[in-house]
């Protein structure tokens, strides 16, 4: 019963991170591994993407009624992003992610610090594309980072968000929203990876799934009521947190 209750308070959390800016596994993944042990990471990753994924798809619709979104251009890169974890899943079988571990928090370095240095960038809402250049590049970045997810997936909600704002001129507001629909995708496809290989609990990630909805709830809210600055604070604190976590699993574990 305690690790049930421990368990659903870290998705409580994670849920909230993930529907402000993404990340929530930052939170939620670590509480598994600390609770469970002993059992195999693959069904750790499954149970983590049973839960999850309700309270991303439950942040997705909500912004999508309260957020006006380029839709001729996030449904293909969803179907983008959809292909992309499959394909990412598939080569962790066949490659290992030792190199790109080592890379990532370099990676996320380079993020925070361009991030810091635009200190403008994703204040305001001022697509740059339109037309069929926007949805190729949407669908390019759906492609890029659902890989990314399928093969390694820290901080994917993070990378989506960064990248709408960096080259679709999306304010964090608009970008964290459309990051919750092509994550939902990811997660998608990673979860029905998982439940075919049997690497999910589901009755733990039933409590998981009721906690991180709620969770998202009131992170969807204060992200709508607050807007693209609050959002902007938040993503800067989660890729802060990234870099430690990810340098911390590369370099000194």
């Amino acid at each position: 019963m305690t690790e049930l209750i421990v368990i659903a308070l870290a998705s409580l959390l994670a849920g909230f991170v993930d529907a402000v800016v993404g990340g929530g596994g930052l939170v939620l993944v670590p509480a598994l591994f600390g609770v469970f042990p002993a059992a195999a990471p693959a069904t750790l990753f499954g149970t983590n993407k049973g839960g999850a994924i309700w309270g991303t798809a439950l942040a997705a619709l909500q912004y999508a009624r309260r957020v006006t979104l380029p839709w001729h251009a996030l449904l293909p890169a969803f179907a983008a992003a959809l292909l992309g974890s499959f394909a990412g899943a598939w080569t962790v079988t066949l490659v290992p992610a030792d190199g790109l571990r080592l890379a990532l928090p370099f990676i996320l370095l380079l993020v925070l610090i361009y991030t810091l240095a635009k200190k403008d960038m994703g204040r305001e809402h001022a697509p740059r594309l339109s037309g069929a250049t926007e949805i190729w590049v949407a669908s390019a970045i759906g492609l890029l980072i659902g890989f990314y997810d399928g093969f390694f997936g820290p901080g994917t909600g993070s990378f989506f968000v960064f990248l709408f704002v960096r080259f679709l001129g999306f304010d964090f507001l608009h970008a964290s929203a459309s990051a919750k629909i092509l994550n939902t995708a990811t997660n998608f496809a990673a979860l029905v990876l998982f439940a075919s290989k049997g690497h999910v609990w589901w009755h733990i990630a039933a409590v998981m799934a009721v906690a991180n909805v709620l969770g998202s709830l009131v992170g969807t809210r204060m992200a709508l009521k607050h807007g693209a600055g609050f959002v902007r604070a938040a993503f800067i604190i989660v890729v802060t947190a990234l870099i430690l976590k990810t340098a911390w699993d590369g370099f000194v574990r």
